[in-house]
């Protein structure tokens, strides 16, 4: 680890702190601003049945929309600011309390999404006449459309009402305690002779450490680690899957599956044929394993070495020189995304730094009041860090493209397909423009390792986790699952999707207790919307390469209104047809042709 010690954020524009009157005064705002909210649909849309003269239900629709996107700019700038304290530090008490006050605020807006879901599919027949009458409303129309057709999926109201409620003591809850926990874990574990207490986070990235022996003991402590804390860490998934299990059943979802599908912007089929293509290309990223682990002198590539590093590149950049690193190669792709990046840096959006407390891994949060993002990762200065620290910029640049193009809250939702667009092309961006500069057949391999690593992560482990939760939502509809149960379902799912690409003695069966994805009752499936994103964004910088920098304009401009078009539609910008197996088949090629190279060079 470098000595320059990384940045934390700074969110000090937004508000002076948590107990500031500014503070306090958006909370009011807040709670304002649903009231007044609940009160239009409540009065008004309640008693309209959709045969009202055009110019009424268009005022309505027009007042919902307006009042909506300045209620989801307050809650979305308040929800950051308190989550930029518990996910640096889930000891802070008065941050507790502050997203407990929030959470039942927040109740609200969930209960107000529902009625207006419910007029909107009651009105659904004159939505193309209202749309003529308001330009507004004609900018929202995507929105509007999608929640005409979600609105079938709806309980009755009163249950509706009660789900969300309920959801405090329940989903929400239990995903506040899977982060507490792991958040909190700690080991000790032996490195360079000296024994260390590690957080998770830190602990998480031993993986990655170029002695293969702390690699080894790092597995270790992670299994004596997550093993003590597995028994409520099961409640937990047990709690969420049941509830979400509970709530499609009654909402007319065909599975879990089905909600999740609709939340990504695209269709069954799109899934199906992605998925084909990731399960054919399974042995290619074999080839690749069983290549590193004659590298290294095994027969087997055990789970401690799937992310060892191969070749000799730098390992010990220090934050600065790592910030270089991605805005000399962004400035290359473009002066825009290099000026967001120098933004970003300059102004402290990024919390970069290991400690107790703090979550793994990395995300990128939009502010909203303030136009801005920011930055959590866990730096530990290694070449990983510097692509994923490329990544959660790419989520902010993406961002920064919807506030610049004057979008709405409303126009800015993003599925998660498109959400993983802009950050796998700015990990791209970075890991192709290092590959050029290559002095020497290891630097190359080092840099090979970490663009196939990363492909395989996001193809081969994302199609076991999406194994693991089909399986469990499937057989949580029967009976509860224990811990042991749900180390067993993924072990199964790493078998099926590594098969012989690792050793099976030692895989990572507690992959589901650290990974926050699981734990969110909004977020069923997190998973393959990254392969999707990665495989999209690796065929649209292929067709940079083909354009140069005409492309990136358009490619602003996709970025800008991913909230405003099915997938299909967007991609169709590019003549990319999502629907058909040929396009995921051709990104994947691109993939494989660094695996023909690494194996070419490891011999």
């Amino acid at each position: 680890m470098p000595a320059q010690t990384p940045p934390r954020w700074d969110l000090s524009n937004v508000y002076p702190s948590l107990s500031s009157t500014e503070f306090k005064a958006d909370f009011q705002k807040l709670k304002d601003q649903i009231a007044s909210m609940e009160g239009l649909l409540k009065e008004k849309a309640a008693t309209m049945t959709g045969k009202e003269e055009v110019h009424a239900l268009t005022a309505l629709a027009g007042k919902l929309v307006n009042q909506f996107n300045d209620l989801l700019l307050t809650a979305g700038t308040l929800r950051s600011y308190i989550h930029s304290f518990i996910s640096t530090d889930s000891y802070n008490k008065e941050a507790l309390r502050k997203e407990s006050e929030f959470d039942q605020v927040a109740v609200g807006i969930d209960q107000l999404q529902v009625l207006m879901l419910g007029w909107i599919g009651k009105v659904a027949g004159r939505l193309p006449e209202m749309f003529k009458h308001d330009p507004a409303l004609e900018a929202h129309r995507y929105f509007i459309e999608e929640s005409a057709r979600q609105s079938k999926y709806l309980m009755s109201e009163a249950e509706e009402m009660l789900a969300s409620e309920l959801s405090l003591s329940g989903s929400t809850a239990w995903g506040k305690l899977q982060g507490m926990l792991t958040s909190q874990a700690s080991a000790e574990v032996e490195v360079a002779g000296e024994i260390k207490k590690l957080p998770s986070p830190a602990l998480i990235n031993l993986r990655s450490h170029p002695d293969g022996e702390v690699r080894k003991r790092g597995y270790e402590a992670e299994d004596k680690l997550w093993s003590s804390i597995k028994v409520p860490l099961a409640a937990a998934m047990n709690g969420i899957k049941g509830e979400v299990n509970v709530l499609n059943r009654r909402r007319g979802r065909e599975d879990a599956l089905h909600s999740a599908i609709d939340s990504a912007h695209i269709d069954r089929q799109t899934l199906e044929v992605m998925l084909g293509a990731m399960k054919d290309s399974f042995p290619m990223f074999r080839r690749y394993m069983k290549a590193k682990a004659k590298y290294l002198g095994k027969e087997k590539l055990p789970w401690w070495d799937l992310f060892a590093p191969v070749g000799e590149i730098k390992s010990d950049f220090t934050f600065d020189e790592a910030k270089e690193v991605i805005l000399t190669n962004f400035g290359n792709f473009a002066p825009e995304l290099r000026s967001f990046a120098q933004n970003a840096f300059d102004h402290n959006w990024i919390d970069a730094e290991q400690r107790d407390g703090k979550r793994g891994g990395a995300f990128c949060m939009d502010v909203p009041a303030v136009g801005e993002s920011r930055i959590l990762s866990n730096f530990d200065g290694s070449f990983d860090q510097i692509s994923t620290l490329a990544h959660e910029l790419g989520h902010g640049f993406h961002n920064d493209c919807a506030v610049k193009a004057g979008k709405t809250e409303i126009q800015k939702f993003t599925p998660m397909t498109l959400a993983e667009t802009a950050s796998i092309m700015c990990e791209t961006i970075v890991t192709s423009a290092l590959m050029k500069e290559v002095k020497n057949p290891q630097e190359e391999l080092a840099i090979l390792e970490s663009q196939i690593n990363g492909d395989s992560q996001v193809i081969v482990d994302i199609y076991s986790r999406y194994l693991f939760e089909k399986e469990v939502f499937e057989r949580r509809e029967k009976a509860e699952l224990n811990a042991d149960e749900l180390c067993e379902i993924m072990e199964n799912a790493q078998k099926a999707t590594y098969g012989d690409g690792l050793d099976e003695r030692y895989l990572q069966k507690w992959m589901w207790t650290w990974k926050p994805h699981y734990y969110s009752a909004g977020l069923s499936f997190y998973n393959f919307p990254y392969a999707f994103g990665l495989l999209f964004a690796t065929g649209l910088y292929a067709i940079y390469q083909q354009r140069g920098p005409a492309f990136v304009k358009d490619y602003m401009d996709l970025l800008a209104s991913t909230g405003e078009a099915p997938a299909a539609d967007l991609a169709a910008r590019f003549g990319i047809d999502i629907r058909t197996r040929k396009f995921w088949e051709d990104s994947l090629k691109i993939a494989e042709k660094r695996v023909d190279r690494f194996c070419e060079l490891v011999g």
